[in-house]
């Protein structure tokens, strides 16, 4: 038998709790009506087979709690529970008047519980049950031998109209409790998923502070850095040797792109535009990141007609992270596919990598969802959502049937839009 996931489990559990405490004051009040109109009003009644009835009510509350804590409780256990309750009130109902006992009103309760703790199809199936229940007692029943002072007759008319409207209270019970458990699950989901995002942003802003921080400390000694270079490199014996005189060159190019990096390390901040935005193409401004990108990269072009956009710095951060992800899964080759679809920019960096482990698929976007054992792993992804999150847009990832991985993210060409254009 297949478990359910422990949330739902431990909710199943309790309640059953709560069907176990309602049987109880179930068999306490049927005993109490028992006894009064038995003692009290003198009306005979089978009090053989309606006291056997409620001995089993008790058996079944006495073996629910001593199972409640060996095994979970499933969704066909609640429902059975509760036909077993709306069989007893029936056998309870047909020894004492049917349809005509005042007491036929309890199947209402029944209808209720099964619409807040059931499925929809078993909340419909109970109605249909009970519904069945009450037209069977109207025509089968035994009748109730009243004193003549307390003696009545129902016409078959006015028991006809309460089947009816039983009915139509189940029904309308159940449709509408329905909609409103209906409507609080869809709440809770979004006030979890609020949670959740807000986690996700306050994280963002520890985040940017330390980046900031670092930023600060590491600008004064690449600079001082980039100044020794530059001194080093009018130096008659540098100049004389080619081989230093290009390391040194490769020197300086790796601490401009460190400034470079340290200039953008607020995109861990979460913000969408860097600083500065530049005007420019879409074509263009995706030829940048795929030429400066340090490693080899094949850009499809699928663009058709150019367009002129801001060059928005996170983006491009959130698309590098993405080329370096590729890199560490151990491509050989990364391809950058763009095009637009309608009004949408898709943009999928593809590669033959090892492809991604389904727990980080399963969590995509968490922070520090990553398969790699260095520190701080994780991120990128995690970046890239946020960013195409206030952008509009939305990321996705897959493993290709060959082998490899695409991520593939979807934007708005409004969010690059030139406002005159926008």
């Amino acid at each position: 038998m297949p478990f359910a996931p422990p949330a739902r489990a431990d909710a199943a559990a309790r309640n059953m709790r709560q069907l176990v405490l309602l049987r109880w004051l179930a068999v306490g009040g049927q005993l109490a009506a028992i006894v009064i109109v038995h003692a009290v009003f003198a009306i005979r009644l089978p009090l053989l087979p309606m006291v056997s009835v409620l001995g089993g009510l008790v058996f079944l509350n006495l073996v629910t709690l001593l199972r409640l804590h060996r095994w979970p409780v499933t969704h066909a256990e609640l429902f059975g529970s509760l036909l077993v309750d709306v069989t007893a009130l029936t056998v309870q109902l047909y020894l004492s008047g049917g349809a005509t006992n005042p007491f036929v009103s309890l199947y209402l309760l029944q209808v209720v519980m099964g619409a807040v703790l059931l499925d929809a199809w078993s909340s419909w199936a109970l109605v249909g049950v009970t519904g069945a229940a009450f037209a069977l007692l109207a025509v089968e029943h035994r009748p109730l031998l009243l004193p003549a002072a307390l003696a009545t007759s129902l016409s078959p008319v006015y028991i006809f109209g309460s089947w009816l409207a039983f009915v139509l209270a189940a029904v309308l019970l159940v449709l509408f409790v329905t909609r409103i458990a209906a409507n609080l699950r869809s709440r809770d989901a979004h006030l979890a998923e609020m949670r959740q995002r807000a986690a996700e942003e306050e994280q963002i802003v520890r985040m940017g502070l330390l980046a900031s921080g670092a930023a600060h400390e590491l600008g004064t000694p690449l600079s001082s850095i980039s100044v020794l270079l530059g001194d080093w490199k009018t130096e008659a014996a540098i100049r004389a040797d080619p081989r230093l005189a290009t390391e040194v060159d490769e020197m300086q190019a790796e601490v401009k792109r460190c400034k470079a990096i340290v200039s953008g390390i607020l995109f861990a901040a979460g913000e969408v535009t860097g600083e500065a935005p530049a005007r420019t193409t879409l074509r263009r401004f995706l030829t940048a990141i795929v030429t400066t990108w340090p490693g080899k990269v094949t850009f499809e072009d699928r663009l058709g007609a150019d367009r002129p956009i801001v060059a928005d710095r996170a983006l491009g951060q959130a698309l590098t992270a993405l080329l370096d992800n590729a890199a560490e899964a151990s491509a050989n080759s990364i391809a950058l596919v763009a095009r637009t679809a309608d009004d949408a920019l898709v943009l999928a960096v593809q590669d033959d990598g090892i492809g991604y482990p389904d727990q980080v698929l399963e969590s995509l976007g968490r922070p520090y969802n990553s398969s790699k054992p260095r520190q701080g792993a994780g991120l990128g992804l995690f970046l890239a959502t946020n960013v195409l999150r206030t952008l509009g847009g939305t990321l996705e990832a897959r493993n290709l049937p060959g082998g490899g991985a695409e991520t593939r993210l979807t934007l708005p060409l409004a969010s690059l839009a030139l406002e005159e254009d926008a």
